[in-house]
């Protein structure tokens, strides 16, 4: 049986507990880790890297909201709530579900069906790295462009739009920075931050910034500013 990583943030205690309990009917959870609020949730969840979080909006401090913003890798994402009024934001994030506390039996358990069906699909569809010699096809407006990812020296997010920058040439595709992140090569294509992703084969300089950022500077002219934990990420990752 598949088993599906999940945590569990939320600053009450008795609420994680609940979670815990309705989750109890439903082996294919496998709990590996809660939290009580944004910061401590963030670092669990770059490491652990969970199937599926259970997220409370409303947190002192920061809100769920705050939470998936801060996030370089987003999970997908039940919200639970003990207030109905953010649900039209969360399905803006793309939640998979939004469940107003206290659980109802019936209604979690559509909700695990839901998630279920949505997280097999991730299983099926899991990504391989395209080989970095591959070329492919852009449809841009009236354009088309078809180019080898070797040519691809920077991607910048626009929501669900990511922007490529090959050449002197730019395109746009219907694809979302994170999905890229899954299918470039991880070798070669380095997540500078939240909406930037560079690839390491043209950086020209690097530089260190502020608040132990980097600065990298592509041999394109592209200056991009890699953020407090990326920078850390990318030192460990070019170390001996």
């Amino acid at each position: 049986m598949k088993k599906y990583k999940t945590i569990i943030i939320d600053d009450e205690r008795l609420a994680r507990e609940e979670v815990k309990r309705a989750l109890e009917k439903h082996q294919e959870f496998e709990i590996i880790g809660e939290a009580s609020h944004v910061d401590a949730a963030i670092p669990l969840i770059e490491k652990l890297q969970p199937d599926i979080l259970f997220l409370d909006i409303h947190m002192p401090g920061k809100s769920g909201f705050d939470l998936l913003e801060e996030l370089t890798n987003v999970p997908d994402v039940v919200f639970t709530t003990a207030y109905d009024q953010y649900a039209v934001k969360a399905f803006e994030m793309n939640a998979l579900d939004y469940l107003v506390k206290p659980l109802r039996d019936e209604r979690f358990s559509k909700t695990i069906e839901k998630v279920k069906v949505e997280l097999s699909k991730r299983v099926k569809l899991e990504p391989t790295n395209i080989p970095m010699h591959q070329k492919i096809f852009i449809k841009d407006g009236e354009k088309c462009h078809f180019i080898p990812l070797t040519d691809i020296h920077f991607i910048e997010s626009l929501e669900n739009y990511a922007r490529l920058y090959f050449g002197s040439n730019k395109a746009m595709i219907k694809r979302s920075l994170n999905l890229l992140a899954e299918k470039l090569d991880p070798k070669v294509f380095f997540r500078v931050n939240r909406s930037q992703m560079i690839n390491i084969d043209y950086i020209k300089e690097i530089h260190p910034y502020f608040n132990n950022k980097l600065q990298i500077i592509l041999t394109t002219g592209e200056k991009v500013e890699v953020s407090s934990r990326q920078s850390v990420k990318f030192k460990n990752w070019n170390s001996l």
